[in-house]
Parts: C-alpha cells; sequence; structure tokens
C-alpha cells in the first residue's frame, strides 16, 4: 500500500513539474515575442528621413514633446506602426483558428481562397466601380466574406473536414486569381497599376481613419474569439468526445470558421492580402511553446512581429540594398519569408511520410 502511495505521489509531482515548465515557457515565450514586437515598433518610429533617439519617440508618445517629433511620430510613422500590429494580429489569430479547426497547416485565408476573394473584390471595385479608398475596404470586405460562405457551402457533406475545406478552397483561390487577372488585362495601364499595389499588400497608406475602422473590428472580434477558445481545445480531442462533454462541433466548427473569415477580410480590407503572415504565424508560435496548445495569443504576438519587422526591412533595408528611391510593399518581404517556409513544410511533411 504504501509504494503505491509513494508511486502516486512521485507521479503527481511528475505531473506538478511537467505544469510548471510549461507555464514558465509560455511565460518566457510571450513575454520574448511582446518585447520584439515593441522594440520594432519603437524603431519603425526612430528611423526615417528625420531620425528620432528612442527618448523622443518615448516623450513624444507620453506627450512631453510638442515639438516636430511629437508631428513625426503621430502624423506620419504612428499610423502605418498601429495598422501593421493590427494587421499582424489579425492574419495571426485567422491562422491560428483555420490550421486549429481543420487540422491542416496549410489551412490559411491565402491558400484556401478567402484573401484571393477579398483581392477580387477590391480589384474589381477599382477598376470597374471607379472607386477608392474606403470602399475599396468594403468590396474586399464582402468578396472574402462570400468566399468564406461559398466554402462553408461546399465543403459541406452531412459535416465539415479540413482536407474537403482546403481543396475547396484552393479550387476557389484559382477562380478569384482567374477573375481578377482577367480584369486586369481589360484594364488601362494606370488603373492596374494601383490595382497590382493593392493586391501585394502594404501599409503605407495608413492613415487614422483607417486605423480607427480596423481598431473597432479587430476589438468586435476578440471577445468571441477567446469564448470559443475552450470550445476549439475540446474540439481538439475529436468530435465524439467533443459532443460528449456538452460541446456541439459543427456549430463551434462552423464559428470558428467565421471568426477567422472576418479577421482575415477586416487584415485584407486595410492593408490587401499580406502574404504568408496567417500561413507562418500560428507554426512558429506553437513550436516556440512546444506545449501542442492553441497558442492564439502567441500566435498573434508573431503576426505583429512578422509585420512590423517586414515592413522595416521594406521601407529601410531594401531602399538601401536595390537601386530603388522608394520603399517596396510589405507583402514582398513577407512574401519572400512565406515562400520558402511553406516549400520546407511540404519536405518535412513528405520525410515524415515516407
Amino acid at each position: 500500500m504504501s509504494a503505491v502511495l509513494a508511486a502516486h505521489a512521485v507521479a503527481g509531482e511528475g505531473l506538478r513539474s511537467t505544469r510548471l515548465r510549461r507555464r514558465t515557457r509560455r511565460s518566457l515565450v510571450t513575454l520574448g515575442l511582446l518585447l520584439a514586437a515593441v522594440a520594432l515598433c519603437v524603431a519603425a518610429l526612430m528611423l526615417g528621413d528625420y531620425p528620432l533617439t528612442a527618448r523622443e519617440v518615448v516623450r513624444a508618445l507620453l506627450g512631453l514633446d510638442d515639438g516636430p517629433a511629437q508631428i513625426v511620430v503621430f502624423d506620419f510613422r504612428l499610423p502605418r506602426v498601429a495598422l501593421g500590429v493590427l494587421v499582424g494580429v489579425a492574419f495571426g489569430l485567422a491562422g491560428a483558428l483555420f490550421q486549429s479547426v481543420l487540422r491542416n497547416p496549410l489551412a490559411s485565408p491565402d491558400v484556401i481562397g478567402v484573401s484571393q476573394g477579398a483581392s477580387a473584390g477590391a480589384v474589381g471595385a477599382l477598376l470597374l466601380g471607379g472607386v477608392t479608398g474606403f470602399w475599396v475596404s468594403v468590396a474586399a470586405f464582402a468578396g472574402g466574406a462570400a468566399v468564406g460562405l461559398l466554402l462553408y457551402a461546399v465543403a459541406w457533406r452531412g459535416g465539415m473536414t479540413g482536407h474537403r475545406f482546403v481543396l475547396s478552397g484552393i479550387g476557389v483561390a484559382y477562380v478569384c486569381t482567374s477573375v481578377v487577372g482577367y480584369l486586369l488585362t481589360r484594364s488601362e495601364v494606370q488603373e492596374a497599376q494601383a490595382a497590382l499595389l493593392w493586391m501585394t499588400g502594404s501599409v503605407a497608406q495608413a492613415d487614422w481613419a483607417m486605423v480607427t475602422i480596423l481598431a473597432v473590428l479587430v476589438a468586435v472580434l476578440l471577445p468571441p474569439v477567446l469564448l470559443v477558445a475552450r470550445g476549439l481545445d475540446l474540439l481538439l480531442l475529436g468530435d465524439e468526445q467533443a459532443a460528449g462533454l456538452g460541446l456541439r462541433p459543427e456549430v463551434t466548427r462552423g464559428l470558428v470558421i467565421a471568426l477567422g473569415v472576418a479577421l482575415a477580410c477586416a487584415a485584407t480590407a486595410a492593408a490587401g492580402p499580406v502574404a504568408f503572415v496567417a500561413l507562418i504565424a500560428a507554426p512558429v508560435a506553437r513550436r516556440l511553446l512546444g506545449d501542442g496548445s492553441l497558442a492564439l495569443v502567441q500566435s498573434a504576438l508573431v503576426g505583429v512581429v512578422l509585420v512590423t519587422g517586414a515592413d522595416l526591412v521594406a521601407q529601410h533595408v531594401l531602399p538601401s540594398l536595390l537601386p530603388v528611391e522608394f520603399s517596396v510593399p510589405v507583402g514582398v518581404v513577407t512574401g519572400a519569408i512565406g515562400g520558402p517556409y511553406l516549400i520546407w513544410l511540404m519536405a518535412a511533411g513528405r520525410t515524415r511520410t515516407s
């Protein structure tokens, strides 16, 4: 009897130790990502044609400096940084939700057609409707949402499976890409150039009105995301086990997909289809944690680090290395990062299968 009690005590101590290590690692990873995001944001506010020191940036943010530094920070640089942060949060969360609920590492908005649907809506508004600004964002949101509804309807066969949703999304993405290509070939050069710039993904057009709209959308969508997080944890156990614990799997799955589509559409409407951020953020966050959890907060922070870091490279590094006199869109840099990652993901998957 004493031996059994001792074994239970040892097992309990091991479980407590494992939980403590996981909590410690989670806290350290979250803190590290947060510090990296803050450092990148401060660097983005410091660098430019009118360089500032970190002290000047902090004083301007706190309202202690009413000179040129405050004008440079609040009027020119902070809207771009804030938009990059919000876009990173939205894409990071969208990718984490899609990949978790569909159980597929390729399930991200830019692979399953949501971003392409938003692009088709925006390009159609630009080239056919002749609209600009806010209404382009509205058209992009509507196009992405329409693709999300279409995918759910097409992939539904008495239930939702991840591979069917992803395959349907790839097909819809090709259709949307064809629509965009047709519209570009039928348009004037200047109009096509503006559409292509939007399709690349950029935060250079940021202003406080756009930042406010995206901030409101993200703030509205965050509470439901937090509410479905527990249900998504149970859903990862399997539909039968989740149903046995009182969860309605299809309702939860539909709600998670709807939230992922809404987040992806909001980010795409504000900055265009910034490539691969949603695809990369969640896998990187989960690898950093190493405990197989959802990692929603960490995915959002990785998204912020990716977007703000890529925008720094696009604004200040590439123009100094390449024969160009202007900063390149942030989507160019994230695409250059995401392409090799996707190739590595395919190679790693094939190795595991072998």
